[in-house]
Order: C-alpha cells, then sequence, then structure tokens
C-alpha cells in the first residue's frame, strides 16, 4: 500500500484541511466583517431586523421568526476575536442554567458573495464548535449583516452585542461592553420576568 493511502495518512491530511479551514475562515472573517465603520448606538425598544441565515446545521433560518413566540437571546459577533467574549457569556448562561434560548450569530460583512467562501468560513467555525451546538449557530451574510450592524454599530467589534428579544420580536435589553457578571444576573432576571409574562394560562378544573 502506498504512503498516500495508509489510515495514518488519511487522518493527518483530515488534520491539516481541518486547520486550514479554520485559519482561512477566521482570516475572511476578521477581514471582512467590519469594513465600514458603524456608531454604536443602543437598539433597546426597537424591533429586530427581520434577517435570513444558515445554521451551522445548514438550515435555512429567519430571524427573529424562528423564535417567535418566545422570549430569546441573541449573541452577535462581527469579527473572529469576538468568540473569547461571546464563550465568556455561553459559560455564564451554563453555569447559571439560564432557561431561554440563546442564539448566536455571527454577521460576516464583505465584498464577496462568493459561496465557496461562504462554506470555508462555516466550516472554520464547525471545526471549532461542538456539533450538539450547530443549530443554535446563525451565520448572516452580505445585505442581512449589514442589516444588523446598522442596527447595534459596529464599534469595538471584538465585544459581542448581546441582545433579550421577547416574544413580539422587540428588543428589551441590549449590552456592548463585554461580558460582566453583574449585567449577566440582570439580564437573566429580566428574562425570566418575560418567561413569566409570556407563559400560558394555567388550565382550571370546571366545577362540577
Amino acid at each position: 500500500m502506498s504512503p498516500v493511502q495508509t489510515p495514518r495518512y488519511r487522518k493527518f491530511r483530515k488534520y491539516l484541511i481541518t486547520l486550514f479551514l479554520m485559519v482561512t475562515g477566521a482570516g475572511i472573517l476578521t477581514l471582512t466583517s467590519c469594513s465600514t465603520p458603524t456608531p454604536n448606538r443602543n437598539p433597546t425598544g426597537d424591533p429586530f431586523p427581520p434577517v435570513s441565515g444558515e445554521s451551522l446545521k445548514g438550515e435555512a433560518i429567519e430571524l427573529p421568526a424562528a423564535v417567535a413566540g418566545d422570549p430569546a437571546i441573541f449573541m452577535v459577533g462581527y469579527v473572529q476575536a469576538t468568540q473569547f467574549d461571546l464563550d465568556r457569556w455561553t459559560l455564564g448562561f451554563a453555569q447559571a442554567k439560564a432557561k431561554i434560548r440563546v442564539v448566536e450569530v455571527p454577521a460576516v460583512v464583505g465584498w464577496f458573495p462568493n459561496v465557496f467562501l461562504q462554506s470555508t468560513i462555516d466550516n472554520g467555525m464547525r471545526a471549532g464548535i461542538p456539533s450538539e451546538d450547530w443549530g443554535s449557530v446563525v451565520t448572516l451574510y452580505g445585505a442581512d449583516a449589514q442589516r444588523l450592524q446598522k442596527l447595534t454599530g459596529n464599534e469595538n467589534p471584538r465585544n459581542g452585542r448581546i441582545l433579550l428579544l421577547d416574544d413580539r420580536g422587540e428588543i428589551r435589553w441590549f449590552w456592548d461592553q463585554g461580558y460582566s457578571s453583574t449585567r449577566l444576573l440582570e439580564l437573566l432576571e429580566l428574562a425570566s420576568t418575560l418567561r413569566k409574562t409570556t407563559a400560558p394560562p394555567t388550565e382550571k378544573s370546571t366545577p362540577e
């Protein structure tokens, strides 16, 4: 058997491909996401704009329609370096055992509509995210990503944009200054209040 056909070589080749996709995807994401500076703004009280993206599972997703009817938290990132901040929020939600849907939304603005490059970025993210979480990561490209950056601004792009939406898709809480345990508790308290107000009424038995 030639060296090219050995299982060890195939495993090494797969590793090299994965590493290439991660590095290439990260580089492209960094170069393209915030090419046009947009002043930061607090969109609390605004409706979340309708956007179309694709989850890492390959499913077409409409936001905020996909979470309509229940409160949800969106963690938005504009550059690859934002992942450090979003990971801290994710850990905080897990430690607090948050009972609310959390969606990570990478928004990639740049000079390409190229499907191959989009696939490269998505594959790079898949390589660094457990497969069971792929359905909770929805990537936006082009005009949809621009719509989101216009909503929040993209200054200090390393900081994630954390948004709490109510059951109608209105933004009820927003933070873009980096992870804070105090703000996490504030967010989850409001989220709990919203969940209680949207919970279906308890059925009462009819007296005989």
